[in-house]
């Protein structure tokens, strides 16, 4: 368990809010604690929960499968520049949140939003603040929109890089853009289309290449996810709404963040031209140099990406 370190003050300057020492934090999950940095904001200023995407991706906005841009831990840093608050967490299961069940593969979209909801309790109690953001972050939308539907715990909801159509048909695309993946296609939509009908898939002959996204262990929350409908989620949201969107994000098209905002008229919709997946700037539309983003911690996240949502928190307070 991480020991607790003192913040410093956030103290207003004339070109901004000095940034506050990131403090290590938990919250009560199901067997164990959930683990996460705080910073803490200015007085007057919000937090922003941020919940990570897909896969083994840790509170930086890391994974073990070639991500090591730290997206999450960079746009906190740029936020409390202006004083606003952040809480980046380790999922369920995972990394400093391992103890909180013993096989993270057993979870559901619902869990990651009652873990939103204790992580919000935890916010408020250190910093007192007012309000708390939830931004979710690609796969992490979905969870942030599942914990809007219960809105009575949070202040607003920012979806980024987010799907914004069922996932089944996303994965459909994603499969489909790939030339390579030609040979395994009917294999793979077969066994997408078994999933969204809330059945299991039998791996036992199934193509190599499949199984690590066809894998038994995965299957209960690929049910699970794809049998939510995000815009639908979006129409049920009744707190302020900014959904962010990226001109070169080659996972989640500008489409996604045209769905929800359909789904959710009130929102505010923003697309960053130049910004990626990752949430970085990138120029000209080589796929190779897109994708060397992924890697390169040292490219800040994209400015336009924190004015927007810097905008949008203040707009939310009038």
């Amino acid at each position: 368990m991480n020991k607790t370190i003192c913040a410093l003050a956030a103290a207003t300057l004339a070109t901004g809010a000095a940034a506050s020492e990131p403090i290590a934090v938990t919250a009560p999950g199901p067997q164990g604690d959930l683990a996460g940095t705080l910073i803490e904001p200015a007085e007057g200023k919000p937090v922003v929960l941020i919940v990570p995407g897909s896969g083994p991706t840790d509170r930086d906005g890391n994974n073990p499968m070639g991500v090591n841009a730290s997206s999450y831990r960079l746009l906190a840093e740029a936020l409390s520049q202006r004083g606003i608050g952040s809480l980046r967490i380790d999922k369920r299961g995972m990394f400093e949140s391992r103890a909180a069940i013993p096989d993270p593969n057993d979870v559901t979209i619902s869990a990651y939003a009652e873990d939103v909801s204790a992580w919000i309790s935890v916010v408020r109690a250190r910093t007192e603040v007012d309000c708390v953001f939830v931004l979710g972050h690609s796969e992490g939308g979905l969870v942030a929109l599942e914990a809007g539907q219960k809105s009575d715990d949070l202040c607003g909801i920012l979806l980024v890089a987010s799907v914004g159509r069922p996932l089944g048909d996303t994965l459909r695309e994603q499969l489909q853009s790939n030339p390579a993946n030609a040979v395994v296609l009917d294999e793979a939509f077969a066994a997408i289309a078994k999933l969204e009908a809330g059945e299991g898939v039998d791996t036992q002959d199934m193509h190599r290449g499949l199984m690590p996204l066809f894998n038994p262990a995965v299957q209960g929350f690929l049910i699970d996810m794809f049998a939510r409908i995000p815009a639908e989620l979006a129409a049920g949201v009744e707190v302020p709404m900014l959904i962010v969107a990226g001109g070169k994000d080659i996972q989640t098209p500008v489409t996604d963040a045209e769905a929800l905002a359909e789904g959710q008229p009130a929102a505010k919709l923003i697309v960053i031209d130049d910004m990626n997946h990752v949430l970085k700037p990138v120029e000209g539309d080589s796929r190779l140099a897109n994708i060397a983003t992924y890697s390169d911690a040292s490219l800040p996240v994209h400015p336009e990406l924190v004015d927007a949502i810097a905008s949008f928190l203040e707009d939310s307070k009038s």
